[in-house]
């Protein structure tokens, strides 16, 4: 994977597609609830929420999770700041983004500000609000240049049997060595190989329910 752009198709003009690997970017019955329930709920947010809380992120994509994250923070009367570090190595165009966010008119307050600071600067180096940023290319050389920790990952790349790239053991390694004794994780696969790499990179891994059609996914807590 390198500093690509997205290969999108549209299903129903209104979910983008990723045509490289042949997986829509969120939920075919609602992103946003499905972001709700596997990234917020299964990394114990907003409870969790404190000042300077950091979430990372495996495969930025449209931007959702970060919307919705966002949202949250605000809903929960939150002060503060909110750090959002994500990774990305085909991004989306910022009109491609915009036209994903049209399916979420509730986060459209989000979204704008989103779009903007996008066009100006894919890092989000102008985004306010929201301490975010995103690094473009290939996750697994750009992680392991990293020196922070994360309280909580969203390790939300596409189907581990099409990407299996930003699911291997090596990178999850390096997820764990970049999170904070007792931080979590949560992701919508079960996949065996990934819950394997996630309890050796020292997390200890639960398969609960998960979204929709969806039958399980992945949640663990670092020791």
């Amino acid at each position: 994977m390198s500093n690509q752009s997205a290969e999108l198709t549209w299903r129903d003009g209104t979910i983008p597609v990723s045509t490289r690997f042949d997986d829509p970017y969120f939920s075919l019955e609602n992103g946003l609830n499905e972001t709700r329930h596997v990234f917020l709920a299964g990394n114990d947010l907003p409870a969790r929420f404190a000042d300077g809380f950091h979430i990372a992120e495996l495969g930025f994509g449209s931007g959702l999770n970060l919307l919705a994250t966002w949202q949250a923070w605000d809903a929960a009367g939150m002060n503060g700041t909110l750090r959002f570090t994500s990774f990305e190595a085909f991004p989306m165009s910022a009109s491609e983004m915009r036209r994903a966010h049209e399916a979420f008119p509730d986060l459209a307050p989000y979204a704008t500000r989103l779009t903007q600071a996008w066009e100006e600067d894919p890092s989000l180096a102008t985004l306010q609000g929201i301490s975010a940023r995103v690094i473009l290319g290939d996750a697994r050389t750009t992680l392991a240049k990293q020196e922070w920790l994360a309280d909580a990952w969203f390790l939300d790349g596409f189907s581990p049997a099409k990407n299996p790239e930003l699911w291997d053991a090596r990178l999850m390694c390096d997820v764990g060595a970049r999170t904070v004794s007792g931080g979590t994780c949560a992701t919508y696969t079960a996949a065996g190989f990934v819950r394997r790499g996630l309890e050796e990179a020292g997390f200890s891994i639960s398969r609960i329910p998960g979204y929709g059609r969806k039958r399980h996914m992945t949640v663990g807590v670092k020791g």
